[in-house]
């Protein structure tokens, strides 16, 4: 480690990124497990995931299922391949560090730093997009297996019992592969936020409000939101 290192941090920046890693989990948990999360978007959808397994249940042919679970893994396959290039991206940072130093010390807000300081920032930035990654590769495996729960419920003249224990079972793995996937994309967002720490740690506290007001603003006051609101079943 740098000899410097310890000192190389203002107590600014250690606050400032504190309030960074306080803002990512507390908005991941207070959409994932407290009550008003039920009514963000995700909550709604994760609904509608429940209510996707009811018509599976009396649909006769399954082809539509099995295309909508299609689709959701195509889009998960996309993010987990985004996430690789972004890894690859910061891990190029590194490489170039006199010249990012002295690009970003000339912005406004710019503060100095020590090359020491910012391998380590770039390798926190690696570092979220290595978890994204992980979420992405981990949701789109589960998509999988929940294309495999479809194809194991029963058809409509059966059992009505196991008919809707394995619907329920499909829509159950949906929604823990849904909740997977928004924690990757979630961490995509802070991403962007963490990159104001390049700039100061001023900044960093900036982008991390904006980036909270975003999120909160798109999953309980989206038009998306109200558009579900506006015809929800009564």
């Amino acid at each position: 480690m740098h000899p410097d290192l310890g000192s190389s941090f203002s107590l600014l920046d250690l606050t400032a990124l504190v309030c960074f890693l306080s803002a990512w989990w507390g908005y991941s948990y207070a959409v994932e497990h407290l009550s008003g999360g039920k009514r963000s978007l995700n909550g709604m959808m994760n609904r509608y995931r429940h209510a996707w397994a009811d018509q599976q249940i009396v649909r006769e042919n399954r082809v539509v299922d099995t295309t909508i679970n299609a689709s959701l893994q195509n889009g998960t396959a996309f993010f987990a391949s985004t996430a690789l290039i972004a890894l690859g991206s910061a891990l190029t940072l590194s490489r170039s560090a006199d010249d990012a130093l002295t690009l970003f010390s000339t912005l406004p807000f710019g503060a100095p730093m020590t090359r020491a300081v910012w391998e380590i920032k770039v390798a926190g930035l690696a570092l979220i997009f290595v978890y994204a990654f992980f979420k992405f590769a981990w949701a789109y495996r589960l998509f999988n297996y929940g294309a495999i729960l479809i194809g194991a419920v029963p058809p409509r003249e059966g059992d009505p019992v196991r008919i809707e224990r394995a619907a329920r079972r499909a829509a159950a793995m949906n929604v823990v592969a849904g909740g997977h996937f928004n924690r990757g994309q979630r961490a995509f967002f802070f991403a962007l936020a963490y990159l104001g720490w390049f700039v100061s740690a001023y900044v960093l506290f900036a982008t991390t409000a904006m980036v909270l007001t975003v999120m909160w603003q798109r999953q309980f006051a989206s038009d998306a939101r109200r558009a579900l609101q506006d015809y929800d079943d009564p």
